[in-house]
C-alpha cells in the first residue's frame, strides 16, 4: 500500500555572492518564494520549514497556497526530484510525477523511440512498455509521424506525445502540479477523461493548484502553506475558505 511521511522537512537555497554586490541586489536578481534570512546552512531562501505529513492509501491532498508559498518545492520533494536540506521524508509505491511532462525527451530521437525511452525513465518494466506501446502511440494521434523525430514535430504535437506517455501507466503515488492540457479542443476532451481515469486509480494523489474548483472536485484533504510553513491542514474545504488570523 502506498505511503508517505515527511517528519520535520526543510529545504534552504544558498543565495549565490555576488562581486561588489550587497544581499539586497542578489535577491533582486532571483525570481524565489520562501523567507529569506540566515539559517540552515547561511544567508538564502527557506523555501520549506518545519513540514510534518502522512498521506495513506485513499488520500487526495491539495496544496494551497500564493506563488511561493513553497507547493512546487514539495511536489519536487515528494517526487524525489529535490532533496530536502533537513527533516526525513519516506514515500512507499511507485510515483508518477507530472511537474514537467517534457522531462525525457529527446529532440533527435523518433516518437516511437521517445515512447520507450521516457516510460524507462518512469520506470516501467519492459513488460509493461510493451503491453501499453499501442495504446501510447493511438492515443497521441500521431500516425506515421511517430517513426520521425521530435524536432520535426509542432508544440501541440510534442505536447500530444508527452501526455500519452505520462498517462499511460497507473502509478501508487500521483503528483501533478496545476492541470495540464495538450492539443485541440477534441484532444484535451479525452486528456481530460484520461487524467481524471489517473488520478481515480492512483493510491495517493497530490495536486498543487490555484484553481479551486479543480481542488473541491478532485481533494478531499487540503494544507495550506505560508512562507514555506505548514499554515492549515484539513478538509479541502475548509481549507479553500480558510485566513490568516490577522
Amino acid at each position: 500500500m502506498p505511503n508517505i511521511q515527511l517528519e520535520n522537512v526543510a529545504v534552504h537555497y544558498a543565495l549565490p555572492a555576488f562581486a561588489g554586490g550587497t544581499l539586497q541586489s542578489a535577491i533582486s536578481t532571483l525570481a524565489l518564494g520562501g523567507r529569506i534570512g540566515n539559517g540552515l546552512g547561511g544567508v538564502g531562501v527557506t523555501a520549506l520549514n518545519g513540514i510534518n505529513l502522512v498521506l495513506s492509501h485513499g488520500d487526495r491532498l491539495g496544496l494551497i497556497g500564493p506563488n511561493g508559498a513553497g507547493k512546487t518545492t514539495l511536489l519536487r520533494v515528494l517526487a524525489a526530484i529535490l532533496p530536502p536540506t533537513s527533516g526525513r521524508v519516506r514515500v512507499e509505491g511507485r510515483i508518477s510525477a507530472l511537474l514537467s511532462i517534457h522531462t525525457g525527451i529527446d529532440q533527435e530521437c523518433s516518437g516511437l523511440q521517445n515512447i520507450r525511452d521516457r516510460a524507462r525513465h518512469m520506470g516501467c518494466s519492459e513488460h509493461e512498455i510493451n503491453q501499453q506501446f499501442d495504446d501510447i502511440a493511438k492515443f497521441s494521434e500521431l500516425g506515421d509521424y511517430l517513426q520521425l523525430p521530435l524536432k520535426t514535430y509542432s508544440a501541440g504535437m510534442r505536447l500530444r506525445l508527452a501526455f500519452a506517455i505520462a498517462t499511460a501507466f497507473n502509478p501508487d503515488v500521483l503528483i501533478l502540479d496545476e492541470w495540464i492540457s495538450a492539443g485541440d479542443a477534441a484532444f484535451q476532451s479525452k486528456a481530460r477523461s484520461r487524467l481524471s481515469n489517473l488520478i481515480d486509480s492512483a493510491g495517493i494523489f497530490v495536486f498543487a493548484s490555484h484553481n479551486k474548483t479543480l481542488l473541491s472536485e478532485n481533494c478531499t484533504k487540503g494544507l495550506v502553506l505560508q512562507n514555506g510553513h505548514m499554515a492549515f491542514l484539513g478538509p479541502i474545504n475548509e481549507a479553500l475558505s480558510w485566513k490568516s488570523p490577522s
